[in-house]
């Protein structure tokens, strides 16, 4: 496909067909991932391929109680886990809150899973030090995630970036036995879009780009 048409319509699947996606199809999808930028060209990422049915069910059993508190918020008119803005919402109300359960089977039932981790023993966070959620280690980890999504359409694949486990991920680095200076980055649940997008809408360039200046002249009208 041509890079652009693939850029404009790699869209968030979360809904796949049964259609298996083999080891191979996996392998070359990651050959051409794995050419993403990062940080020193230390390229910490790790993946970590599932299939097995005990795993999708820890899976689910952890993602869960994230989407609960997830969903809670989005319910109030909150920006879920922002860290600028103190949630209103008690955890009476998160308990209360009914978990999608469809996103949830869809999410741990796709034809594969994989898991991102990225080594924080090699990543330049130049931000730890700042009073705010560090964001700057993400920079060696995303661009290879969407790389891995990119390639997936290229492949008549779908799959969408998912951090739910990441609220939990001390347990998930205890089931699949991942080292302690790992961090997970992603959870991508592939396979085979029930319905290929087409047209996505975002914002136009002129809503988000300035000259200069935060209050700069625009781009382009």
């Amino acid at each position: 496909m041509e890079l652009y048409q693939v850029m404009r319509t790699t869209f968030a699947a979360r809904e796949f067909t049964e259609q298996p996606v083999s080891d191979e199809t996996i392998a070359k999808i990651l050959e051409e991932a794995r050419f993403a930028p990062s940080g020193g060209n230390r390229q910490g990422w790790h993946v970590l391929v599932v299939r097995e049915d005990a795993s999708r069910a820890v899976l689910r059993d952890l993602i869960s109680p994230q989407m609960q508190r997830y969903v809670a918020q989005v319910k109030a008119g909150e920006a879920p886990l922002n860290t600028i803005t103190p949630s209103r919402i008690s955890a009476e109300q998160i308990a209360q809150t009914q978990v999608p359960q469809t996103m949830l089977d869809n999410l741990t039932g796709a034809p594969v899973i994989l898991l991102v981790f990225v080594d924080l023993s090699v990543v330049a966070s130049f931000d730890s030090h700042l009073d705010r959620v560090g964001v700057i280690s993400g920079a060696s980890i995303y661009p290879f995630v969407w790389n891995i999504l990119l390639a997936a359409r290229n492949e008549g694949l779908g799959g969408t970036l998912t951090t739910f486990a990441a609220g939990a991920e001390e347990e998930v680095k205890a089931h699949f036995s991942v080292p302690s200076e790992m961090a997970l980055a992603a959870m991508i649940p592939m396979g085979q879009p029930v319905k290929q997008l087409t047209k996505l809408t975002r914002k136009p360039v002129a809503d988000f780009v300035r000259k200069e200046h935060w209050n700069g002249e625009t781009l382009i009208d």
